[in-house]
């Protein structure tokens, strides 16, 4: 579904990303993992066409993402980020419906897919209608969700769409999260600085440092086959970080 060539990018005198070969498979949920500052998110605003890269191309499906062509392939991505991204002067409604009304939606077509949206993310209906600020952090999360696929994109991408959010209202949104990814097959890339995280939605996980991939595969790859000391590093200092949480909560 989506490939990544020779791709690098620089900031001023920061590599962000050097020479990064990834292929994202179709119908699969692709975590892109690392500590802060790795490159991860540059990635993603990458492979959606919010930035360009310094060299090396991104496909999906095949063709070549360029400037002539970024505004109907990006019809075919959606896009959540961390804190929602959500147009404050917008209700839910209106923010989930905003490209299929500037696309020539009509009303009924528009009102049909928000209630089927609202069904699917568990969006309380009697919400549709409140601004963001009328919302709870999850609520908006999952308004963003329902923005993101009210064009039926094939590829979603997400940029640490949890990390704001208290740790019940995230467990519960994970969870609601990986049951529509495995109903709606779609290609999924997930951004997130948590291993934990990263295990319970991943298929296929990608670890970026410094802007280059350390390694890739399933958890236990990583877990049980690190390709570098970095990786236990990186897997035990989660671990231990969650250890002391759980014994400061005791």
């Amino acid at each position: 579904m989506i490939s990544v060539e020779h791709v690098s990018k620089n900031f001023a005198k920061n590599e962000a990303l050097k020479d990064i070969n990834l292929r994202i498979a179709d119908a699969q949920t692709t975590v892109l993992i690392g500590p802060s500052g790795s490159g991860k998110s540059t990635l993603l605003r990458i492979i959606i066409g919010l930035i360009r890269p310094d060299a090396g191309l991104v496909r999906i499906d095949g063709e070549t993402l360029n400037s002539e062509n970024i505004r109907q392939m990006r019809q075919q991505i959606g896009y959540v980020i961390q804190e929602g991204g959500l147009f404050p002067h917008l209700t839910a409604r209106q923010n989930v419906s905003l490209m299929a009304a500037y696309l020539g939606w009509t009303k009924k077509k528009i009102g049909d897919r928000v209630s089927e949206l609202a069904e699917l993310t568990k969006f309380p209906v009697d919400g549709l209608d409140r601004y963001p600020a009328q919302l709870s952090g999850g609520q908006n999360q999952r308004v963003s969700l329902m923005r993101a696929l009210m064009l039926d994109p094939g590829i979603l991408l997400f940029d640490e769409p949890l990390g704001a959010l208290d740790p019940l209202i995230r467990y519960d949104l994970q969870t609601d999260l990986r049951a529509i990814f495995r109903e709606l097959k779609k290609t999924v890339v997930l951004v997130t600085h948590d291993i934990s995280e990263a295990a319970f939605f991943g298929d296929h996980i990608v670890l970026i440092r410094d802007g280059a991939i350390v390694q890739q595969g399933k958890i236990r790859d990583l877990t049980e086959s690190p390709a570098t000391p970095f990786v236990t590093r990186f897997i035990q200092a989660q671990r231990t970080a969650l250890d002391n949480s759980s014994g400061a909560r005791k």
